[in-house]
């Protein structure tokens, strides 16, 4: 920065505080600055800062916070204010939670101000297992919510930052989990530019993200984060970013661990540097001075680095001085009842209407409703990955109970989710002084001795103490549970049972210690350091004392009581609860413990996080077969983050509700109910089975997702249906040259009894590829480039208006040139996709000569 009035009076300008204290910094200092733990420097007057914090769907591992629904539900809401507004709430609690301390204390994981979030990563497989922290499968939709969520977290003031949006992981980055920290992506210039990159570029050109974060994947054989022609030459030069680059976890460490691209620590620092990577999530910086030392690297572009990262702690008004008008935000808007409204208002919107014959949905007052399914009654399937901890939880089973009326509702859990994985013990088979459940002791000590604080009936042990505690009169810091009562088995069998504590990683000096008694038998005793640990429990079919303690004495993130029951009895249970009822409503599909990040999990369909064969598992496949038989009505609400593949015959009406976030329960009663009229829509493809699908390992975008797709799928993306129908008029585009925006303006009716809301989608189909052209491989059969949410009163109608600019009419060649093509296009507004529920074609014509357009 130049002063240039202090200059022309002949006054030195005052140093920049950042360059000056760089400047006096050994090359140890400034290393250890660029970890993402930095130590405290008193000399540089930086208090210790954790540059890792999340807040995917909520403000994340960080003690009570608002959850709300995982980003793929996120996404079926099609509702960009919406994200805005969840990302002003995310900054919101972030800065509720820092302030709660000095500017000048020091700050572990999860405490400080740069937000890794959102991941715009294309989800162009179902089968990738952190699918559900995206957007969905399409450029342009992941585009616009991402910028929304950006800008909602990082308010409107650039120069004063709420927190710091960091859009991951860049680039082409979607799986598989296993074998990540080595994989490498061949990719053509065609999809990386028409794919994988827009919504990167949408985020950083539109969304101004101050920071942003590198893949661990290589490509074309170069970690992404050593990639000059990636985080340099695309990022800075032709996007213009001027923030910072952090890698994802551990990935400096991969360029010479796991991608073999250089010897040590000290050269893969230096690739990450000299490739355009400022900041290393892990310790591989360390070596930096030696990198330096070997002239690998130099110092000042090391400084260049540090400058970069230091520049946004001063931006935060958390460092060198600075001050932030967002420093008066106070404690008591963590979890606020406005966004606990607005975590409500999302799950809503986020629940897709797949099916719904003779119109069986919404249910008539009064209904007898059998609840059935694991997914029904489990914390993990709202909360999904990358959370906080909700403060009022309402599982599925919660919500029809308030809604239905607990008399009207019965429940059995029917099946595990896959076989060989243990569930959640279910209320059935816990009892205590007459009632589901079991009786909870809380003790105000770090053991269980003494006299409780307080006594209750816990319905499962399913608890999530991520740095909280279960009753206000507790310290997260420190506490002991005695749960007490019977294990009632549905029957005889051989059962595994299981203690599951989520072990904290970092900074932790013990973990819990947990004892387990069935029976008057010690079962098990001491700390669970490997997160699970399982024993076998032989039944006779009769009731048995059980009692499980916990001394919470750690920062381990919580407790769940887990079983893997035999099938028949289990079975033989849900069919015999659907005897009285007048429709049953399975809650089915996947959970956390199934997909997600890296996981040790490996049983039928699933492998390290990641799916192996897409279709519901086989163990819920034989439970809706059976709850079908019974001829009752049966409802089927699909619990997942990722496409689900079903036989439609098995159910009368199919919903999705994803990972539906803290209010996810009573949104889907309030949608079963007819009170929530479902207004989502698919942001994935659901295909029919796993053989429609391109090896997974195989990033070529030729029959991937709805643009390239050839096959009939089962939902297509954009489907959803309504408790109402609408109607549209002939749209009207009025279009230019190749320089120039295209107008559009369609009518929308609400032609139903009831208001709702339609999401209105456009579909562009391109000038036929000319010879030549290089427009022809993968063959993109449309894409969508504009839709809006809009709310209708039954009766009413309302023009919807868009505006395309040359970027969205533009195409990309096979050697990544993006270009406006002059010729005839189509346009197809509508509900969904052409041939999906109602909508009307338009034609025009762009005139002039072909356009390339930046990149």
């Amino acid at each position: 920065m130049i002063f240039l009035p202090l200059l022309l009076a002949g006054v030195e300008a005052p140093a920049d505080p950042v360059v000056a204290t760089v400047s006096q910094m050994s090359i140890e200092e400034k290393a250890a600055q660029l970890q993402s733990s930095a130590p405290a420097d008193p000399k540089a007057d930086l208090p210790a800062y954790d540059w890792w914090n999340e807040g995917l769907h909520g403000l994340a591992r960080n003690g009570v916070a608002t959850v709300f629904p995982q980003a793929i539900g996120m996404a079926a809401t099609w509702d960009v204010q919406l994200l805005h507004d969840i990302g002003d709430v995310v900054s919101t609690e972030a800065r509720a939670m820092y302030n709660r301390k000095p500017v000048d204390a020091d700050r572990l994981i999860y405490e400080g101000l740069t937000i890794w979030s959102p991941n715009i990563n294309i989800f162009r497989d179902p089968r990738w297992g952190r699918g559900q922290e995206t957007y969905g499968e399409d450029p342009h939709l992941t585009g616009e919510l991402g910028v929304a969520f950006i800008q909602g977290l990082q308010g409107p003031d650039p120069a004063h930052p709420k927190v710091i949006g960091t859009p991951k992981h860049f680039a082409v980055h979607s799986g598989p989990e296993g074998g990540r920290d080595s994989f490498n992506v061949n990719v053509s210039p065609q999809d990386l530019e028409s794919t994988y990159l827009p919504a990167f570029r949408s985020a950083i050109v539109d969304g101004n993200a101050q920071s942003l974060m590198c893949a661990y994947n290589s490509i074309h054989g170069t970690p992404a984060c050593a990639l000059p022609s990636l985080m340099n030459e695309r990022l800075r030069n032709d996007w213009g970013f001027k923030g910072f680059t952090v890698t994802d976890c551990d990935a400096a460490a991969n360029i010479h661990l796991f991608h073999h691209y250089r010897l040590d620590a000290a050269s893969a620092s230096a690739a990450a540097i000299k490739g355009g990577t400022d900041l290393n999530c892990g310790t591989t910086f360390g070596a930096l001075p030696e990198a330096v030392a070997k002239g690998l690297v130099t110092e000042a572009e090391v400084d260049t680095a540090l400058i970069r990262s230091l520049e946004a702690r001063r931006a935060l008004g958390i460092a060198f001085g600075a001050s932030s008008p967002w420093s008066k935000i106070k404690p008591d808007q963590l979890g606020a009842p406005a966004h606990h409204k607005l975590a409500l208002e999302a799950a809503r919107k986020s629940i897709v209407l797949l099916k719904n014959d003779a119109d069986r949905l919404p249910l008539k007052a009064g209904s007898r409703i059998a609840v059935i399914g694991t997914n029904a009654d489990d914390l993990g399937v709202l909360q999904a990955n990358y959370h906080g901890t909700a403060g009022a939880p309402v599982t599925p089973l919660d919500g029809i109970r308030k809604q239905f009326g607990a008399a009207n509702v019965r429940y059995a859990q029917g099946s595990v989710l896959a076989d060989g994985a243990p569930v959640v013990i279910p209320e059935t088979a816990l009892r205590a002084d007459g009632k589901p459940g079991l009786r909870g002791e809380y003790f105000a000590s770090r053991t269980v001795t003494g006299t409780p604080v307080a006594v209750r009936q816990d319905r499962r042990v399913d608890f999530d103490y991520n740095r909280a505690a279960p009753l206000p009169q507790l310290s997260p810091e420190g506490f002991a549970v005695r749960w007490t009562g019977q294990l009632v088995p549905p029957g005889p069998g051989k059962y595994r049972l299981a203690i599951d504590t989520p072990v904290c990683w970092k900074y932790c000096k013990s973990h819990d210690s947990v004892r387990l008694w069935v029976d008057g038998k010690p079962l098990m005793t001491g700390e669970i350091t490997k997160g699970r640990v399982e024993v076998p429990f032989a039944s006779d079919g009769r009731p048995v004392d059980i009692r499980l303690e916990l001394d919470h004495q750690g920062e381990d993130e919580g407790i769940r009581l887990l079983w893997l029951p035999p099938a028949e009895p289990l079975l033989a249970e849900a069919v015999e609860t659907t005897k009285d009822a007048d429709v049953i409503v399975a809650v089915l599909g996947l959970s956390a413990d199934l997909e997600g990040e890296a996981l040790q999990v490996s049983v039928p369909g699933f492998v390290g996080g990641d799916r192996t064969d897409i279709a519901l598992p086989l163990a819920q496949q034989k439970l809706l077969e059976a709850l079908r038989e019974t001829g009752k009505p049966v409802v089927l609400v699909l619990t997942s983050g990722s496409a689900v593949s079903v036989d439609p015959d098995m159910a009368d009406a199919i919903l999705t509700a994803w990972y539906p976030g803290e209010s996810g329960g009573t949104a889907i009663a309030e949608t079963l109910a007819g009170l929530n009229n479902p207004s989502g829509r698919l942001p994935v493809t659901f295909y029919r089975q796993t053989s429609d699908l391109p090896a997974f390992t195989d990033y070529g975008m030729k029959e991937r997702t709805y643009r390239f797709f050839t096959g009939k799928p089962l939902w297509g993306f954009g489907h959803g249906l309504s408790y109402t129908r609408f109607g549209y008029g002939a749209p009207v585009a009025k279009a230019g040259d190749t320089n120039a925006n295209v107008s559009v303006s369609v009518q929308v009716r609400n032609d139903g009894k009831r208001a709702g809301d339609e999401v209105v989608q456009a579909y562009l189909v391109p000038p036929a590829a000319g010879k030549g052209s290089g427009l022809t491989t993968p063959v993109l059969q449309r894409q969508l480039v504009a839709f809006q949410r809009v709310s209708l009163k039954a009766g009413k109608t309302e023009t919807v208006r868009f505006e395309l600019d040359p970027r969205s009419l533009s195409t990309v060649a096979r050697d990544g040139t993006r270009t406006v093509q002059p010729g005839a296009y189509r346009l197809y507004v509508g509900g969904g996709q052409p041939g999906d529920g109602v909508g009307a074609w338009t034609d025009f014509t762009v005139t002039g000569d072909a356009r390339e357009l930046a990149k």
